[in-house]
Parts: structure tokens; sequence; C-alpha cells
């Protein structure tokens, strides 16, 4: 297993993820590109992004560094960035880092998590970040070569409900388990949140729906008046 890469963000650090899919009215690489601006503006570290077109918009926005990803194929299965030509293309469009399934699941194209992960780096000499669900998955995910490792993935994959809350055991797990920094993701919704993953050990914690999705934003207002 190889030393993991020098990662560009710095520790305790609040990523924002630029998402919005195509039922969304915020679609679009120009709305992406404004979000991505206004979340540097006020300090985040870094953005994470889909597709090469939102990717290249964010690029010529801000010099934070990007997480890439690129969703493919079916949401049920591996399709957060699945092949290597799909890294090629959000790494083509400016991500510094691309961010991958890293759970066990079997890949679209047949080719193992390690396969991928050497092939990326291979080609492009990027950074690579496992989006992982559980321990077993993260332990893997790093013995196949990935410099980061994510807890995105937990609550997602099981068949069964999706939880309110985010898996700080998970983060704290990856923590005591690897020798590379781990990042927490996924319904991290508060400031207090954030400051829980911080404190369990993640080096950093990427923020999605709850600061970049008015839609979510709202419904969450309106919930607590119910």
């Amino acid at each position: 297993m190889s030393a993991p890469l020098p990662i560009p963000f710095p520790a305790r650090s609040l990523i924002v993820s630029c998402q919005a899919g195509n039922e969304s009215p915020l679609h679009g690489p120009d709305t992406m590109a404004r979000m991505a601006r206004s979340v540097a503006a006020a300090g985040a570290a870094g953005i994470r992004a889909n597709g090469p077109a939102d990717v290249a918009a964010i690029r010529a926005a801000v010099t934070l560094p990007i997480i890439g990803i690129h969703k493919l194929g079916d949401p049920d299965g591996v399709f957060i960035t699945p092949t290597a030509a799909a890294a090629a293309e959000v790494i083509a469009a400016g991500a510094d880092v691309v961010a991958i399934d890293g759970t066990r699941r079997p890949r679209p194209d047949g080719t193992t998590l390690a396969g991928q992960i050497a092939a990326i780096h291979e080609l492009f000499g990027t950074l690579v970040m496992a989006d992982v669900d559980d321990l077993d998955a993260g332990l893997a995910a790093r013995a196949a070569g990935a410099d980061i490792v994510a807890s995105t993935l937990s609550g997602y994959t099981g068949g069964g409900p999706v939880p309110a809350g985010p898996d700080l055991a998970l983060v704290a797990a990856l923590v005591a388990a690897l020798d590379c920094p781990v990042i927490a993701e996924g319904r991290f919704g508060t400031p207090e949140l954030f400051r829980a993953a911080l404190d369990a050990g993640a080096h950093a914690v990427v923020v999605g729906q709850s600061i970049t999705d008015p839609g979510v934003i709202t419904g969450n207002f309106l919930q607590a008046a119910s």
C-alpha cells in the first residue's frame, strides 16, 4: 500500500457540495458556478461538483480545489464516477480530486476498485477519494490505493430507509483504522454536526443540500412548524 498523497484541503475545513439535479430550478453550470463563488467568499475550503460541465464552470469561477464526480448509470448501483473514463472527463474539466464509489459492489465495466484507482493514478496522477458505506469498504478502499476515504455512502446502499442523521460512528471508526485522511460526508446538515464530525477526527466535512438547496432548507423550516 503506497503512502497517501497530500490533499489540498486544510485540516478541520468545510467543503461545500454544489450540485443540483435535472429537476431543480438551480440546475446548470452557470448557477453552480455562482453558488461556488458565494461559498468561496464565505470561507469554504473546497467544492464538490458533478459532471464535466459544472466542474469546468466552477473551475473558471473559483481557485478553490474541486472534488469532481461524474454520476452515470443506475443510482441503485455503482454510479458515482463508475469508470476511469468517467474520471477522465471531470479531471480534464479541472477537478483536483476525483471521488469514486468505494463500496464493494461490482463496477459496471467489470474493473476492480484497485484497477480503477491504479488507472486514475497512472494516467492522470490525480488524487482519488473513495466514497464508502461501511468500515470494511473503507479498509478495502485504502488497501486498493485510495488517497482519501469518505463516509459519503453510509445509509444509501442497504436498501432500507436512509437514516435521518449522519454516521458519526463510521467517521470515528475510519479515522481510528486508516492511515489516510478521512472526510465526513452524508447528512451533516447543521453546524453542530459539522463540529461533531471534526471532533470525531474528520480531516474535513462535505456539506451539500443544507447550504446549497433552498428547497431543502425551506422544507426544514416548514417541518419545524408542523
